[in-house]
């Protein structure tokens, strides 16, 4: 008997790490990766390079983007990486069919049985035009912010609703984002929750003293917040707590358009000198910076099951975070951290009980259960697409 032909899967992630970006949508890599590992898949991913029209692709802030290969070989990948025309701020409708277009003008002639978009906008309705040029099923993944911003907006809103409906499966991050998804018009009978995974050779509990000497950190109390410097991510309100926290220090991790204003809070504030701002941080660095910390404090406004949460966790630190997205998924008992309102003094009270009585970081780390992997993360989606594509 001949084995089965493999399932031949064109996956569309405008979130990729590249080499001007080496950070971005590296879950979306890391799943991709653990997909390509499954026996009897054949994976092609187009990852599409968004530029604005000439003469302003030449500006220099484009040049990293304007040289990037075509085609590569990526961490044992192969991506192609068309080009399409991206309008600033205004042009987000147009996206999903100039995605598409470039999708289809990379791949050519090639044969596949099923498409995926690894994000809900523009990759879910640019995956919906694909499909149906190519008379195949797809698949879409939601995230967070796809659904979050894109699935309200109006100038959006409608193509994420007929992509959801369009869809032959769909998938979500966590059961909050599938209660999102239902909430804006999608189907929630055709979401599967797909958890990402973690690197536990990687992430996992470790000698904090030490952590903090490799990173200058000193013996102060230290709370962490990763993410971009933006509003969403709510690092303001962490500083309006430190008031509250005398002698903690607070640790951001990430950058953005925020950083002049927090700066200039902590300063308003008193606090200048126990808020450090350390620019992006190389995904190779994180776990030691996780297991430096004492809590890692997220209040974000909106999330989807954000991956800085399983992380700390899983290196041992417990969390204070805002009740977003997947929070109460991770956050099931006072070892794990607390669920708090958005406010400076609900932060402070509960960075405060958990630095008064620190868990052990091993029961930290237990209280992910063992539901993140990689590996598991592959399979599932494997799985998944073979029932899209009816294999």
């Amino acid at each position: 008997m001949s084995p089965a032909p493999p399932l031949r899967v064109l996956s569309i992630a405008t979130l990729f790490p590249d080499a001007a970006r080496p950070n971005f949508g590296l879950f979306v890599e890391k799943s991709l990766r653990a997909l390509a590992a499954q026996p009897g898949i054949e994976l092609t991913i187009v990852a599409p390079v968004g530029l604005p029209p000439f003469p302003l692709s030449l500006h220099k802030r484009y040049s990293t983007l304007r040289n990037l290969p075509r085609i590569e070989s990526w961490n044992g990948l192969t991506v192609l990486r068309p080009r399409f025309t991206l309008i600033p701020r205004i042009g987000a409708r147009f996206n999903p069919a100039k995605v598409a277009g470039a999708v289809l003008s990379a791949v050519g002639n090639r044969s596949f049985d099923v498409v995926d978009a690894q994000f809900f906008y523009p990759d879910g309705p640019a995956a919906m035009r694909v499909a149906d040029t190519l008379d195949l099923p797809f698949s879409v993944k939601a995230r967070g912010a796809d659904i979050g911003h894109f699935g309200h907006d109006p100038a959006t809103r409608l193509q994420v609703i007929e992509a959801g409906g369009n869809a032959a499966g769909l998938l979500a991050v966590s059961e909050a984002m599938r209660g999102d998804m239902a909430d804006i018009g999608i189907d929630p009978a055709k979401i599967a929750i797909h958890y990402t995974g973690i690197d536990t050779a990687r992430f996992h509990p470790g000698d904090r003293a030490a952590a903090r000497a490799t990173l200058g950190m000193g013996d102060a109390p230290a709370i962490l917040t990763v993410g971009a410097l933006i509003p969403r991510k709510g690092q303001a309100l962490v500083i309006e707590a430190l008031p509250a926290l005398p002698d903690v220090h607070y640790w951001l991790a990430g950058a953005g358009e925020e950083e002049g204003r927090y700066r200039a809070l902590a300063q308003t504030l008193g606090v200048g000198l126990r808020v450090h701002f350390m620019g992006p941080v190389a995904n190779a660095d994180l776990p030691q910076l996780y297991r430096a910390a004492d809590v890692v404090v997220m209040p974000s406004a909106s999330e989807g099951l954000a991956n800085a949460w399983v992380e700390a966790l899983a290196c041992g630190t417990p969390l204070v975070i805002s009740d977003a997205g997947g929070a109460a998924e991770l956050v099931t008992s006072p070892v794990a951290g607390r669920i708090v309102e958005r406010t400076p003094g609900a932060i402070a009270k509960a960075a405060q009980a958990i630095l008064a009585t620190p868990p052990s970081p091993a029961d930290v780390a237990a209280s992910l259960g063992g539901r993140f992997d990689w590996d598991r993360n592959g399979r599932e989606l494997a799985a998944h697409l073979r029932r899209c594509a009816g294999h």
